[in-house]
């Protein structure tokens, strides 16, 4: 039976955004008027009982009280009856979910279960079940007439149903061979798992198997056909099975033939495919990006040197500094990008250019570390900073860690020809080749590709980014206690700069952000989908550009603050928070 609802095609491909509208809402919602439900009810109990109090003066008033007890009883029930309708508790009666034995008596009454479908069929004949238009079950006769057993009745309940795999609960993996050599991990493709019941008892090891059928429409390309298997804990746990189930692919459709009844699922790697097009898109935007960044970074490096000599100062040498390691790390990718193509695996010139890489990228994450460090010490010190060789210190910290890692790296072998496989639809064997880390010591190359360029820059960014925040609570609090509101032309004065005061805060923020390399934690994103790799890529590509812009903005002089009604503190912070951005 159709209705006019969210489309079953959309739940089937987006079964979160259904989730969180039609389940999730309606139940923070019938838990918060719960809770307001329940605050009056111990409101009119303290009323009553204040009236239960006052109401002993005398005989005849207590006699008048027991005789309207009832009648004030009835009426507070009726009230709580019609608000508990008011407020919408009854949708908290509603059941979503209908498991194993009792989904063969589960009722699909209601807009929110569109994803089941329940039919009495012929066991003599197949059948062909559809709950929604991703899914397709095909039964032969043979297991719907096991699944009768001795039941002189020909008719069969067949009941298919689609659920969210966030009801299943993995178990923890297990010593026994057996169960690890069945035992599948992955995502579940869309979030979906297709259960299919039959009759009344369990069918296994069927001659003919059964055929699941998952559209996919060409999103995926890799997929294993599964089912739940439940531990033998008994704790309502399990783990996703691959016994009794073979897998096909039609190029639009998951085919997954298994000889059994259970809970059925396919499982596919979360990896996010880039088409052709697309790789050579981003390709160009990196080259090009990477080239631009070279040529601007070795003009912000002028431009901070002459700054440094006509006025030194610790925030613009730290500019330098990372100026310098970008200038090398966008230097460094482009030769070995390039030099790739022509040297062998074992030249001694792509070992260098991979070991001058490593380098350059972990002395950018370093440098933007070290930048966090000095604006945190700004803010918290007032820009007083009186450590001994604070810049010396520094340097050993910025340029000695990098060169530690990557001579030890060197020593390890780790250095060569990295050789990375493109998949894609039409050119399965596309390959492209960058001098870094050798591709033949896989070992070797994911515990120090995993140190030093996900678990070290992933802390950098984390830091940073708190030291946003702070400085994002720093400047709040500056506009919050400088709001001019002593006078009605102290306020109108304020109102006309608010938009502008806003808009100069947004840019500081913007530009402190790239500064501390926080557009680097947009890595996430790009396992999600394809413009988050567009954004990551444009963003990184082109950090040159972005430390040009920052350098043209610390050339200018910064406006002194001769508001006579800011305290002594708020003046030094604000020194602090503008020599930042403009030192």
């Amino acid at each position: 039976m159709g209705r006019c609802w969210i489309s079953s095609d959309f739940q089937s491909k987006r079964p979160l955004v259904s989730y969180i509208t039609t389940v999730a809402f309606p139940l923070l919602v019938v838990l918060f008027n719960a809770c307001m439900l329940g605050l009056v009810v111990c409101k009119m109990r303290k009323l009553r009982s204040d009236d239960k109090k006052m109401s002993f003066g005398s005989s005849s008033d207590w006699k008048e009280t027991n005789k309207e007890k009832k009648k004030r009883l009835w009426r507070d029930c009726v009230t709580v009856l019609g608000l508990s309708f008011v407020l919408g508790l009854p949708w908290g009666l509603a059941s979503t979910t209908c498991y194993e034995d009792k989904i063969m008596t589960c009722k699909p009454r209601g807009r929110f279960m569109s994803g089941i479908r329940q039919l009495k069929v012929d066991s003599l004949q197949e059948v062909d079940v559809s709950p929604t238009h991703e899914h397709r079950v095909h039964i032969p006769s043979s297991a719907l007439q096991r699944s009768r057993g001795n039941v002189p009745e020909v008719e069969v309940l067949v009941v298919a149903s689609v659920i969210n795999s966030s009801h299943f609960k993995l178990s923890p993996r297990s010593k026994g061979r057996q169960i690890q050599f069945h035992r599948r991990e992955g995502t579940v493709f869309k979030g979906s798992v297709l259960s299919v019941k039959a009759g009344t008892l369990s069918v296994k090891n069927l001659q003919q198997p059964i055929e699941l059928i998952f559209r996919h429409d060409k999103e995926v390309e890799n997929g294993t056909c599964v089912f739940w298997e439940e531990s033998a804990m008994g704790n309502g746990t399990g783990y996703w099975s691959t016994e009794g189930c073979e897998t096909s692919n039609t190029g639009n459709e998951f085919i997954c033939s298994c000889n059994h009844l259970s809970f059925f699922a396919v499982l596919v790697n979360p990896q996010l495919s880039v088409s052709k097009s697309h790789s050579e898109t981003l390709s160009y935007i990196t080259y090009i990006g990477s080239a631009l960044s070279v040529v601007f970074t070795f003009i912000s490096l002028i431009i901070y040197i002459c700054l440094h000599r006509r006025r030194p100062e610790k925030t613009t040498s730290l500019h330098m500094q990372l100026t310098g390691a970008m200038l090398c790390l966008h230097l460094s990718f482009l030769l070995s990008c390039f030099s790739s193509w022509l040297l062998n695996e074992d030249s001694p010139v792509c070992l260098v250019l991979g070991l001058i890489l490593h380098w350059s990228l972990l002395a950018t994450f370093s440098w933007t570390a070290l930048e966090g460090f000095h604006l945190y010490l700004l803010l918290s010190r007032v820009f007083n900073i009186t450590f001994r060789k604070y810049l010396l210190k520094l340097s050993l910290v910025g340029w000695g860690f990098p060169t530690l890692v990557a001579v030890i790296c060197a020593i390890s072998g780790v250095y060569g020809k990295y050789t990375l496989h493109m998949r894609d639809a039409k050119l399965s064997n596309t390959t492209a080749h960058i001098c870094w880390m050798n591709s033949e010591f896989p070992k070797k190359h994911l515990i120090t590709s995993f140190i030093t360029t996900v678990a070290f820059p992933s802390l950098v960014v984390l830091f940073n980014a708190c030291v946003m925040g702070l400085v994002v609570f720093k400047l709040w609090g500056i506009r919050r206690g400088s709001g001019g509101f002593g006078s009605n032309t102290g306020w109108k004065k304020t109102n006309k700069n608010k938009g502008w005061n806003l808009w100069k805060d947004s840019v500081k923020v913007l530009g402190l952000s790239l500064v501390l390399g926080l557009p680097w934690g947009l890595t996430s994103i790009t396992y999600v989908s394809l413009p988050g790799i567009y954004v990551f890529t444009i963003f990184n590509s082109f950090q040159g550009v972005f430390m040009f812009l920052w350098s043209l903005a610390l050339t200018r002089k910064p406006q002194s603050n001769n508001n006579s009604s800011t305290d002594t503190s708020q003046k030094k912070l604000t020194t602090s928070l503008n020599n930042i951005y403009t030192h």
